[in-house]
C-alpha cells in the first residue's frame, strides 16, 4: 500500500518537475517565453518568476530521487506475502501437501552374498580353442 502511494506521488512530481522545467526562460524563445515567464508584469516581478522556477524545480528534483529511492529501499526489503487468490491457493495447497504426505521408509540396499570370489593370483593364460 505504501508503494502505490510512493507511486503516485512520484508520478506527480515527473509531471510537475517537466512542467517546471519546460516554463523556465531559456537562452532562446522557447515553451517559457510562450507562456509569458520573461514578462516583467508577471505576479513574481521581472526576475522573480526564475528564481521560483529554478527553487521549485531543484526542490521538485530532490524529492523525485528521494522517493525513487525509498521505492528502491521498499522494493528490495518487502516481505514475499502472496498478493493474489491464486498465490495464496497455491502457498496453502503446499503446505497441505507438506503436512499430509506420508512418511515413505527408506529401503536399505545390501549387497548380495558372492557366491564365487574372483580369484587374487595370476590367472592361467586362455588357450584359443583348437590347439
Amino acid at each position: 500500500m505504501l508503494y502505490t502511494i510512493l507511486e503516485i506521488i512520484l508520478v506527480f512530481v515527473a509531471v510537475a518537475l517537466v512542467i517546471f522545467i519546460l516554463l523556465q526562460q531559456g537562452k532562446g524563445a522557447d515553451a517559457g517565453a510562450a507562456f509569458g515567464s520573461g514578462a516583467s508584469g508577471t505576479v513574481f516581478g521581472a526576475g522573480g518568476s526564475a528564481n521560483f522556477l529554478s527553487h521549485a524545480t531543484a526542490i521538485l528534483a530532490t524529492l523525485f530521487f528521494i522517493l525513487a529511492l525509498a521505492m528502491a529501499y521498499l522494493s528490495h526489503h518487502v516481505t514475499a506475502t502472496p498478493q493474489s487468490i491464486v498465490e495464496r491457493a497455491a502457498q496453502q495447497q503446499a503446505a497441505n501437501t507438506q503436512s499430509v504426505a506420508p512418511q515413505i521408509p527408506v529401503a536399505v540396499k545390501t549387497s548380495p552374498a558372492v557366491s564365487n570370489p574372483k580369484p587374487t593370483g595370476n590367472p592361467a593364460p586362455v588357450q584359443p580353442p583348437g590347439h
